[in-house]
């Protein structure tokens, strides 16, 4: 596929946003910041199996509950230090979306997206009466882990710039993925999966793979969020509404799009963060995110992208 100019925007974009409390020195702009690129590397990893195979995911967060897990009892119990504790669960996540595929993603549609939802309630099941992984109560680090980053302090800064760098290549590897042949073959499966594997597509390589690719970035980001929070537990590691948060941003920004997400995450993040400070608003934010949604899916089905795509047809080149 015929690549533009996305990247020499996107990525600047997400430099710039990522330098901003690193110059100010704000702890506030970091937090907030930290939640943005988060958010970012979810929507952008779940697009990769929603926006491009049009496999719908409610249950996508279980992979940031895995590799938070992971990696809290690697660097808990095992000494690990963060960098290679992430890279595991990462990939422990992306394996264990590879065993899953071979079974829920021999269906479709609305079966799918519910089989994802079971899965997700499976492993949080599992995970709560795991004595080793600490139970309903979950693990919480020592305070003498962050000793080797310097002391909490700078464990936190160490973990923001962490996670620039996994927003970065998550956007990144999306961005190749969607111009490559295996994103084109992604892309036939979503139109009309039959006919792709008529034409030759090996439907089935092409899903699990690309499974495992939207796996393998929450698994890291899980890692990241749950070092800086210093403790995990069930119900934070696998909360289902994340899931729907991630398909909101998806969804929002314009899936199958490489920018969507971000903008999606972007918009979604200063959407949410006003809404609840606001005493009217603050326990409606997901009813309003709701609404929202069901108004994009009747009047802009591809997004804020999509449609800017629609108007200004020049935009179309670095805005992919």
């Amino acid at each position: 596929m015929k690549r533009g100019y996305t990247l020499f925007w996107l990525v600047p974009f997400l430099l710039v946003i990522s330098l901003y409390p690193v110059v100010t020195k704000s702890v506030i702009a970091r937090e907030t910041v930290f939640i943005i690129l988060m958010y970012v590397s979810l929507a952008a990893s779940l697009n990769i199996i929603m926006g491009y195979a049009g496999y719908v995911s409610f249950g996508h967060i279980v992979y940031y509950g895995i590799g938070g897990y992971v990696a809290f009892y690697l660097m808990h119990h095992v000494g690990v230090r963060l960098v290679p504790a992430m890279l595991v669960a990462g990939l422990f996540s992306a394996l264990m979306a590879l065993a899953v595929g071979e079974a829920v993603l021999r269906l479709r549609g609305a079966i799918f997206a519910i089989a994802t939802i079971g899965v997700n309630e499976a492993i949080k099941s599992l995970v709560t009466n795991l004595s080793f992984l600490g139970g309903a109560t979950g693990m919480f680090f020592n305070f003498k882990i962050y000793r080797a980053y310097g002391g909490a302090a700078k464990a936190i800064w160490y973990a923001y710039y962490v996670m620039v760098a996994v927003t970065l290549i998550t956007v990144v590897v999306s961005y190749f993925i969607k111009t490559s042949k295996f994103g084109l073959g992604l892309f036939s499966i979503r139109e009309d999966e039959d006919a792709a594997f008529v034409l030759g597509v090996n439907t089935k390589r092409f899903k699990s793979l690309a499974y495992a690719f939207s796996a393998f970035f929450p698994g890291m980001v899980g890692a990241v969020f749950f070092f800086k929070a210093g403790n995990i537990e069930p119900e934070d590691a696998f909360h289902l509404v994340k899931s729907i948060e991630m398909i909101f941003m998806v969804m929002l920004g314009g899936y199958g799009t490489a920018s969507g997400p971000v903008l999606g995450a972007l918009i979604y993040e200063r959407l949410k963060g006003m809404l609840l400070v606001n005493p009217l608003f603050k326990n409606l934010h997901l009813a309003i995110a709701g609404f929202v949604l069901l108004l994009i899916v009747l009047f802009a089905p591809g997004g804020l992208v999509g449609y800017l795509r629609s108007k200004f047809r020049k935009l179309r080149g670095v805005l992919e």
